[in-house]
């Protein structure tokens, strides 16, 4: 895939990352419905293969969860300098695709949180703040239920769909009724793909 940018379009791309930054109340993740309708359907920088695979990689990969934004910013900055095939240029763009993402996403939330941390701490009595806290967990909930509704919306695989609702719903309830910890449900779900069962 092949897309010019102008430096305009550069500085747009940086400007919805900031935006998008104060929306990430639940992480970078939820805001990739947005980030999908922005690279993808709106502006065309971006296939739907390369956005899912960014995610799925960037979350099979150790390390922060906000790195599926790196990638998206990779491939964008490869998609403007030509693809792999244009060489060493193209992979110049990608690293700039990488630094105006990734700063886009993280400057204005690290300086927020940093700010707020600091408000809320010296003052975490006021009815205001305990209020704020209990209002954004549906917030939250909500954002990633979008995301993983945008991440299964491109699954063709239709017939198999039963088993892969059922763990859904299955480990949804065993997070909110238990206290078991969340790695053994990612491993019994890593071992039921690795059977097929789902």
């Amino acid at each position: 895939m092949t897309i010019a940018l102008a430096p305009a379009d550069w500085l747009d791309l940086f400007a919805h990352f900031l935006s998008l930054s104060l929306l990430a109340v639940g992480g970078a993740i939820s805001t990739a419905p947005d980030m999908h309708r922005y690279l993808v359907d709106a502006r065309h920088w971006l296939g739907e293969a390369q956005f899912s695979s960014s995610i799925a990689l960037a979350q099979a990969a150790p390390g922060p969860n906000v790195l599926f934004v790196a990638l998206m910013g990779w491939n964008v900055g490869l998609n403007a300098g030509g693809g792999p095939a244009a060489g060493w240029p193209a992979y110049g763009l990608a690293l700039l695709g990488v630094a105006v993402t990734m700063v886009g996403m993280m400057l204005p939330s690290a300086v927020l949180t940093l700010a707020a941390t600091r408000w809320a701490h010296h003052n975490r009595e006021l009815r205001a703040v305990r209020a704020f806290k209990a209002g954004m967990a549906p917030i939250v909930v909500a954002l990633l239920i979008a995301t993983g509704w945008l991440l299964t919306g491109a699954h063709d695989q239709p017939a198999r769909d039963g088993p892969l609702w059922l763990l859904t719903a299955a480990a949804t309830l065993i997070v909110w009724r238990t206290r078991l910890h969340l790695l053994w449900l990612i491993g019994a779900g890593a071992v039921l793909g690795m059977l097929g069962i789902v």
